[in-house]
Parts: structure tokens; sequence; C-alpha cells
């Protein structure tokens, strides 16, 4: 077919190519959802009783829902479903707030709201940018790797998670604010 960008080329709904993807996709979805699930029964297990609610805020994920009156895809990169009282998790980064919110359902925005901070710049221009001590600064008060090989996770790499919060008050409701005392990546 013709396209106008072929980088907003896309598989017709109801080809193979279509089927195939959708197909993966829900597998993959699928997958994680389980591991999200069996990760926190095993955290819950040495942390927490069964009295604590969970929130399971998952992104990059796609979805077919009803918006403006027509069932459409939703694919959700970078972003998490944030409908009337949807529970969602946002973080900034290695070394900044974290927000639990509760969704406003805004239509506009597909109920939608953002996944976390964003990065500010790529990967490599952080390495490039940041050095070992910069970051040992950056998330001075959190248990975290402090070594180079997390420089691109350094949080002047993200942008302001509280100017983040602040362009999507019309999304979403703070429930709480968390700030991290320790950060795994892995």
């Amino acid at each position: 077919m013709k396209l106008e960008d072929k980088e907003l080329s896309y598989f017709p709904e109801g080809t193979q190519n279509f089927n195939d993807y959708m197909f993966a996709a829900r597998w993959a979805q699928k997958f994680a959802k389980i591991s999200r699930e069996l990760m926190l029964d095993a955290a819950a297990k040495v942390i927490c009783d069964n009295s604590v609610e969970f929130i399971d805020c998952h992104h990059n994920f796609v979805e077919k829902e009803n918006h403006f009156g027509r069932n459409v895809f939703v694919t959700r990169k970078g972003a998490v479903r944030a409908r009337i009282g949807d529970k969602c998790i946002i973080p900034g980064s290695m070394g900044t707030n974290t927000y639990i919110v509760e969704g406003k359902g805004n239509p506009e925005s597909f109920c939608s709201c953002s996944h976390g901070a964003g990065r500010a710049m790529s990967r490599t221009k952080a390495r490039n940018t940041f050095t070992v001590e910069d970051h040992v600064l950056a998330t001075m008060g959190v248990e975290c790797n402090k070594g180079i090989d997390v420089l691109d996770e350094t949080p002047g790499a993200y942008k302001d998670i509280d100017l983040v919060m602040a362009a999507q008050e019309s999304l979403v409701t703070k429930v709480h604010t968390l700030k991290q005392f320790m950060c795994i990546k892995g």
C-alpha cells in the first residue's frame, strides 16, 4: 500500500500479519502479567501480609477499547491506562519520587497517563554526559548501584517528575508520594 510516511506503516486489521502480531502481543502481555504476579507474590511473602492493596500497572501494550463511540486499538508506549478510578504507578528515576495516582478517565487522552518521568536524553548521551561522581551525588540517600554501568539510568537522564506530574493534572489525581530508599535495576 502507498503510505504518506513509511515510519507510520501498519498491518491492516484482518490480515495474516495483523493476526500474527496480535497473537504475539497478547502472548507477551499474558507472560508479562504472570511474571509480575509471581514476582509480587514472592516479594509479598517476605515483606507484608495479604491485607496490603497491590497495584498491577503495566505499560507498553495494545488493547482494543471503545473511545468516542468506536472500537479502536490503543497502543500505550510509555503510558498506562488511567480510566476513572484506575490506580497507577508513575515512577520518577533512581533518585526521585514515585507517585501512586488515580485515573480521571480523561477521554482526550484515551484514558491514559504517562508511565513515568520519561527520558530527557538517550542512553548514549547520558553515558557520555554524566560521571560516576555525578551519579553518586544524584542518588544520595538511595541504596542502589553507584557504578559506571548504570550511568544511562542516572536521575539527570530523565525529565523532572514533578513537571511531568503537573502536566498531567487533568489525567490523574495524586494519591500517595513515595520517596525511594532503594532501587534495584535488573
